[in-house]
């Protein structure tokens, strides 16, 4: 067949699935308080006691609400947060609201997931406590809507780094802690903007005319990215190791990245507000999927029987299917082994970080 005309036909069905991709994001943000009446507001849970888990991002949105129920709970958790003094404050706030004066078992630790060097240096403090992790929550995450294109330190367009590169390198590096923790999850907050999205792994930094940069562009790719490298990494798990990785999808929830638009589009996102959750209802599937002792034999149906894609949670808690490109297996194997370029890991790091052998990551260096 003609190239033109293969280029027109990929074209074609491109424009398609974004148009499909685009009516069921719009559906499902009308409908998702309908979808998900059959949840309890905030979710019941059982005693968490013994439960180690980090959660990145948790001094706002729905990072906060995961940490502090599961902290309330009785799980032990490691806020990974930027502002420090920030979380402190927070937990003497939760201490306080305690009505059993039970103590929370919280700490903070730094994490800068502008930096890869941070996320490098975070592993190998709590790595180097040999504690058992059981769940890491992969939850901070951009969106800088209407915003120019920016770049890391590390000379990634930011969309990219926080929402794939840095919790990507993170989950690989904290393996040997998940693996003491097991059966454990990674667990990554993903978003149904994904279904928008599609992943150029040659321009994967929106530098040519070709892939022009738009935020929506970088954040919905950025999305893909990251549920593309999940199902990757649960592919490269081998099944003894009991770790499972899953990406949950929040719905469309009331947050502050709209500050920055126009007037007019900010009016129209203030009215949208009306189908969207607050941050408690937003932070139900994260949690459901970290605590369902069911699930974990869905991941395990999953990677045995109907891989390339790793478990998706709905936010009415229930399992459902990504978008299409989500099982192009040939652009999901690209993604693997850019990102693992891009973090400055091998491409058999999972085996040899579960055989214990010594991994060297530039950006661990200085």
């Amino acid at each position: 067949m003609d190239s033109s005309l293969q280029r027109k036909e990929k074209a074609g069905l491109r424009w398609r699935e974004w148009l499909e991709g685009w009516y069921r994001l719009t559906y499902e943000t009308l409908f998702q308080k309908i979808n998900a009446r059959h949840l309890q507001d905030p979710l019941h849970l059982p005693p968490l006691n013994g439960l180690h888990c980090i959660v990145t991002g948790a001094t706002s949105g729905i990072g906060l609400e995961i940490a502090r129920q599961l902290a309330e709970s009785g799980a032990h958790i490691v806020m990974a947060v930027r502002n420090t003094n920030l979380a402190h404050q927070l937990i003497q706030k939760w201490q306080r609201n305690e009505t059993d004066s039970r103590p929370l078992t919280i700490d903070v630790l730094e994490l800068d997931l502008f930096y890869l060097k941070s996320v490098v240096k975070f592993a190998q403090e709590w790595n180097s406590r040999s504690k058992p992790l059981h769940v890491l929550i992969n939850n901070a995450g951009i969106y800088s809507i209407g915003q120019p294109q920016k770049f890391s330190k590390d000379g990634y367009e930011t969309h990219l780094q926080v929402n794939h590169l840095a919790p990507a390198l993170l989950s690989l590096l904290l393996l040997p802690s998940l693996k003491r923790g097991s059966p454990s999850r990674i667990i990554n907050v993903n978003s149904l903007m994904h279904v928008i999205g599609f992943v150029d792994t040659q321009d994967m930094n929106f530098l040519t005319k070709k892939n022009k940069f738009a935020s929506r562009k970088a954040y919905s790719s950025s999305k893909l990215a990251q549920l593309m490298f999940s199902s990757m990494l649960q592919k490269n798990l081998p099944a003894d190791t009991n770790i499972h990785v899953l990406c949950i999808e929040p719905g469309a929830v009331r947050t502050n990245v709209t500050r920055d638009l126009p007037r007019f589009m900010n009016i129209f996102y203030q009215q949208m507000f009306f189908f969207m959750f607050d941050a408690q209802q937003g932070s139900r599937s994260a949690i459901f999927a970290a605590t369902n002792a069911d699930i974990l034999k869905y991941c395990g149906k999953l990677k045995a029987e109907e891989w390339p894609v790793c478990a998706f949670i709905g936010c009415h808690c229930r399992t459902t299917k990504p978008s299409k490109e989500a099982y192009n297996v040939a652009t999901s194997h690209q993604v693997w082994e850019k990102t693992l370029e891009m973090v400055g890991l091998p491409t058999d790091v999972v085996d040899m970080i579960l055989q214990g052998k010594e991994i060297h990551c530039h950006y661990a260096r200085g």
